[in-house]
């Protein structure tokens, strides 16, 4: 494996592999990886020949008293790890990625203006620069993410259309702890008390599930049984839940006749976790679900 940390190489050596007719995956992340990670690698390698993993934690997306310094880091675990996967290149940069008086980013005003958009201003901002960034220094054919960011995922689909950028953009299922919670390379910051509190993120979705599959279409229903099986979340705190329209992040009115985002998002001591599931009328809402 290739660990690349200047802007300029990794660019030369994207653009010689598709001289030579490969096809180019990356997989952006802010590194110390898990298996949600590692599943996203090997995504990229069945539609790719050569895979970029990046690894960079991009300050831009945090905001004031966020948890910049605070963000898991270990870059010897995740050369190994991506050692293992069989990872091509790891694109760890050193510095390049933000001129010292840039100005441009890339703002979109729609579909990032709820959820974590509305709690953390700013935040999209950042992560639609940094991939745009990733994009042009890796120039991949294919690029990876997980829905575990529900948001992001969608976000980042509407930057590649807009903007024209020549990238498939591929998603992969949210992987789980044994306990259900959704992986996360900010659980490691979780306390006790937090730790035994967070899976019900994930049971109080599975609840809405089983009340969909059930039959139930009422949103405040749904909303109502949700709130129940979340149960006080002491130590944390609810940031939102959110029953939305799957692409446009709208309102749905009062009972779902087409696929919805149930999005939820706690906040617990120097830590917020997010998690969602789909639920749409035309197929069980456990198809595309990780048991």
């Amino acid at each position: 494996m290739k660990i690349i940390r200047d802007t300029h190489e990794m660019q030369a050596w994207s653009s010689d592999r598709r001289r030579e007719g490969l096809r180019v995956g990356v997989v952006p992340t802010m590194g110390y990886l898990h298996e949600g990670h590692l599943s996203l690698v090997r995504l990229a390698k069945a539609e790719s020949d050569v895979v970029i993993l990046t690894l960079f934690v991009n300050p831009t997306q945090f905001g004031p008293n966020e948890d910049l310094e605070r963000y898991p880091r270990d870059f010897e675990r995740d050369c190994a790890l991506c050692e293992a996967e069989g990872v091509d290149v790891l694109f760890a940069p050193s510095g390049g990625v933000y001129a010292e008086d840039h100005t441009v980013y890339v703002v979109e005003d729609v579909l990032s203006a709820r959820l974590c958009g509305a709690s953390r201003p700013g935040h999209f901002r950042g992560v639609l620069t940094v991939v745009a960034k990733l994009f042009n220094l890796t120039l991949p054919d294919v690029a990876v993410f997980g829905e575990k960011d529900a948001q992001q995922l969608r976000l980042i689909r509407r930057m590649t259309r807009d903007l024209n950028f020549p990238v498939k953009i591929l998603s992969g299922p949210i992987v789980r702890e044994a306990d259900g919670l959704a992986m996360s390379s900010r659980n490691r910051n979780l306390d006790a008390a937090s730790r035994a509190v967070a899976p019900r993120l994930n049971e109080a979705l599975r609840a809405a599930e089983k009340a969909f599959a059930g039959g139930e279409r009422g949103v405040q229903a749904l909303r109502t049984g949700i709130l129940k099986a979340l149960g006080d979340l002491a130590p944390g705190e609810l940031d939102y839940l959110e029953i939305l329209d799957d692409q446009s992040l709208s309102e749905v009115g009062e009972t779902i006749r087409s696929p919805v985002l149930v999005a939820l998002a706690v906040r617990f001591p120097g830590v917020r976790l997010i998690d969602n599931t789909t639920l749409n009328p035309e197929e069980s809402p456990h198809a595309n679900r990780p048991k």
